[in-house]
């Protein structure tokens, strides 16, 4: 398949900058997966279309605040590192810019000292290992100094970073947010469960890869970005005793769905309770095991997760529903409205 068959136009306006003050104001494209026939709607008309036994499975990851701004130790030249990705022992994986001023041995100091770094090695894909140095608790540190790394096309500053955090993040681990979870409030999630959906949870850590756009130009030969999951034993009983029972398991965002298809693909449609590793790329052709539907929001094109909603309800169907969002003007990307593919 030719990349190409997954670009669609899009004026920069519709790009959201902002979260919108409530978070459950947001739109909702709803199709029908099968027909490809759409209904323009708002989000808190979601449970219109959740029946009682429905379960909806949410990604708890909380992002980090991993944009750390520093100094080399003995220039005093302004260094940006970003975490990727923990290693163990305070080493990890990062981008650093400007990397040139940043080899093996280079030291970068942030804050009044509380945090410093070395550069221990240079990654294949230019990224450095880099092990910290501090005294205290690490994730309280990063706490205080570090800010929210938003995505490429967000040029707005975040005035508040729990806005970029959804209501349930807890796992701590993400670089960039689950984003289809920022529309629920906790009200909105009782409002399911009074009404019998059943609420799940994974854990997947999204790294900085989920906004690459695929380079290839063939979609089988784009290589996906590793990422870590886990999955609760209470969520494998809950979406197993689902499948057995013919109920609908909903993931909400691309990183729930790719968990579960992680899992269920190893152990023949099934959940376990596990963690790992996956770099799954669903595309069309894909045979999906765990999920009847997804709730998401638009996303980039040519992106590889175009690429895995168009596996869920057809490429035609999904360039069409696009067409619609452009022309009735709907918000994109991560601060953006929601698709609920059923």
């Amino acid at each position: 398949m030719d990349v190409q068959q997954f670009d669609f136009e899009l004026p920069e306006r519709l790009i959201a900058q902002h979260p919108l003050e409530d978070r459950t104001a947001s739109r909702l494209l709803v199709m029908n997966k099968r027909t490809g026939e759409l209904a323009h709607r708002q989000f808190t008309q979601l449970i219109d279309y959740l029946n009682p036994g429905d379960v909806l499975v949410l990604n708890d990851s909380r992002v980090l605040p991993a944009r750390l701004i520093g100094e080399k130790a003995d220039t005093g030249a302004k260094i940006e590192v970003l975490l990727l990705k923990s290693l163990g022992e305070d080493r990890w994986e990062t981008l650093v810019k400007p990397g040139k001023r940043v080899k093996p041995g280079t030291e970068v100091v942030f804050g009044n000292g509380q945090l410093r770094c070395v550069c221990e090695d240079v990654t294949e894909t230019g990224g450095r290992i880099v092990r910290f140095h501090y005294e205290g608790i690490f994730y309280e540190i990063l706490d205080q100094l570090g800010s929210m790394p938003l995505p490429p096309y967000i040029h707005a500053q975040l005035d508040d970073q729990e806005r970029y955090q959804t209501v349930y993040a807890k796992e701590r681990g993400s670089a960039a947010a689950p984003t289809a979870g920022l529309h629920f409030t906790e009200a909105y999630l009782k409002r399911l469960e009074e009404k019998g959906v059943q609420i799940a949870y994974i854990t997947l850590h999204v790294g900085l890869g989920t906004f690459r756009p695929v380079t290839a130009d063939l979609v089988e030969e784009h290589v996906m970005h590793s990422e870590y999951y886990e999955i609760p034993q209470k969520t494998a009983e809950i979406v197993n005793a689902a499948k057995a029972e013919g109920r609908r398991v909903i993931a909400v965002g691309t990183t729930s769905c790719r968990t579960l298809e992680t899992v269920g693909q190893a152990h023949d449609g099934k959940l376990a309770a596990e963690s790992g590793w996956t770099d799954i790329f669903i595309y069309p052709g894909y045979r999906f095991r765990i999920i009847d539907g997804l709730l998401t929001n638009f996303h980039l094109p040519k992106s590889s997760l175009v690429m895995l909603v168009s596996a869920l309800a057809g490429r035609d169907h999904i360039m069409n529903a696009y067409r619609a969002a452009v022309k009735e003007e709907y918000r994109f990307f991560s601060f953006g409205d929601a698709m609920l593919l059923i």
